[in-house]
């Protein structure tokens, strides 16, 4: 199953550099882990924001919900998610 996700983070600006600094370390770790599994096919940075969109390819919601809540993140996130089907009009193969 796809999902299109958008996260926005609003991290606290009076947390202490080393906190912010150790928590963004294992948001990467755990983001770049996602995405050579392939269950985070695709991230791109929104520019001027602290947001990004995402693309997850997970076996169901309940999936895709535990994987956004173990974000160390997910605190200061607000997220949307949007599922996708594939377009009859689509020539890609892997977009199913």
């Amino acid at each position: 199953m796809l999902f299109h996700v958008r996260m926005d983070v609003n991290f606290p600006h009076d947390v202490p550099t080393h906190v912010a600094d150790e928590i963004k370390a294992r948001e990467k770790a755990y983001s770049q882990e996602l995405q050579r599994s392939g269950k985070w096919r695709h991230i791109w940075r929104l520019a001027g924001e602290y947001a990004n969109y995402s693309i997850f390819d997970v076996d169901s919601n309940a999936e895709l919900h535990d994987i956004l809540t173990a974000l160390p993140l997910f605190p200061y996130m607000k997220i949307s998610v949007t599922p996708l089907c594939r377009h009859p009009s689509s020539i890609r193969d892997d977009d199913a």
